[in-house]
């Protein structure tokens, strides 16, 4: 009976706590422990990177302007066939709206939305609001005495735009960077081909980025064989040589070229005294110099993932390859070369999306020609003060990121179960 009970009883510890319920606390403060030590990195995350996302991409749809300053005007104007002009009611709930916004010196805010879709609505508000509190004639409508000071009042597409836009949110911003337009029926059509813009940025921004990322690669991949497959000492004193950009600043380089590049500079300088050209060629403040820095910059970028997964295959398999009789370019294309790709194909990647959102060195070096998508936001950003339209660029600069990042995922994937 005795043997029965020790059996059945619990395990205890030496305080004569039950052990299980010891090691459950034990693993549960382990746990804090660890949450503990990884929430200051989590808080840094979300307040840096999770929550400035957000609220980027809240902004490129937020239209908050005509619900907050014209509310009675929003729900008056919910109810509108959009067939010929709205009823009394709408006019009348729009007076009282232009005198609130009037008194609050809040009519700039949404006169500035409205004008984005039909130029001259600034200057219609203003106008009417001035007119505020209006006084109406015997059997005078509140329609009829919009219409007076205004005529634009009649025409049925001022009201269109004002109805489209009683919502709190919007895809005028995100249709305005892709050079589309919404229609009556809320549809999107491309603009017509003079009033397009945005569509050849994004086309110039992929097309530099893409050339630059080649010349990385057909510069870097050399470069990093070569530092792979010399001895040790020599490799790391030229890889010091590779590291040294990182340590000057981006802006200090661009001038560099800057000082180099024009055409009373070093390069077009010595060019012309050793005979070569016989007047400056023009190397800055074009394409050509935009290219020169970009690579000079981004070339670390290919040469160290690819340097450090050349490092890791043994020499060994091409020196079997081409003992079998196998030629060396094909043991070098068949053997070697699969084994990197994994590497060429992150520098690259790397390369690619910082090129997308590069602002520094097209702006300084490159003509109104070569701006790429990020010029435009830092100039919606500061000069006009139009954080939609810097959030849409933005946003969609986020999105071709993440599309690129997600191809570059099933591309390695795959390469690692064919490798496999």
């Amino acid at each position: 009976m005795s043997e029965s009970l020790s059996v059945n009883a619990p395990l205890t510890a030496a305080d004569g706590e039950p052990l299980k319920l010891k090691l459950a606390r034990e693993r549960r403060n382990k746990q804090l422990k660890a949450v503990a030590l990884i929430a200051p990195l989590a808080i840094f995350l979300l307040l840096t990177f999770v929550i400035p996302i957000a609220t980027l991409l809240k902004r490129s749809v937020d239209n908050p302007e005509v619900v907050s300053y014209l509310p009675q005007t929003t729900k008056a104007i919910a109810g509108w066939d959009r067939r010929a002009l709205p009823s009394e009611d709408v006019f009348r709930a729009m007076s009282q709206d232009l005198l609130v916004a009037k008194e609050n010196k809040t009519i700039f805010e949404v006169a500035k939305r409205l004008n984005m879709d039909i130029t001259g609505f600034r200057s219609l508000l203003q106008k009417t609001a001035r007119k505020m509190p209006l006084e109406l004639a015997a059997g005078e409508s509140v329609r009829d005495r919009f219409i007076q000071i205004d005529e634009r009042w009649g025409d049925p597409d001022h009201w269109h735009v004002i109805a489209k836009n009683a919502k709190s949110w919007t895809p005028f911003y995100l249709y305005s960077s892709l050079d589309l337009r919404e229609t009556k029926a809320g549809t999107p059509e491309l603009a017509p081909v003079e009033e397009r813009a945005f569509l050849n940025i994004f086309g110039r921004t992929l097309w530099i980025s893409l050339w630059v990322t080649v010349f990385c690669l057909l510069l870097g991949y050399p470069l990093a064989y070569w530092l792979a497959n010399l001895p040790a000492r020599k490799s790391n004193l030229l890889m010091i040589l590779v590291l040294l950009p990182f340590w000057t600043s981006v802006l200090v380089r661009v001038a560099s070229w800057i000082v180099l590049l024009q055409r009373e500079g070093l390069i077009n300088s010595a060019l012309m005294n050793l005979g070569l050209i016989h007047e400056p060629l023009q190397l800055a403040f074009n394409r050509v110099g935009v290219y020169i820095a970009m690579v000079h910059i981004l070339l670390p970028f290919v040469i160290l993932p690819a340097y450090s997964v050349m490092k890791s295959i043994p020499q060994t398999y091409m020196r079997a390859a081409i003992s079998l009789g196998d030629h060396p370019f094909a043991a070098f294309w068949k053997i070697y070369f699969p084994q990197t790709v994994a590497g060429v194909a992150a520098g690259a990647l790397l390369v690619f999306i910082m090129c997308i959102g590069y602002y520094i060195t097209p702006a300084l070096l490159g003509s109104p020609e070569e701006q790429m998508v990020s010029y435009y936001v830092a100039f919606y950003t500061n000069v006009t003060i139009n954080w939609g339209m810097a959030a849409a660029l933005g946003s969609l600069l986020l999105i071709a990121t993440m599309t690129l990042y997600a191809v570059y995922s099933k591309l390695v994937g795959a390469n690692r179960l064919s490798l496999g």
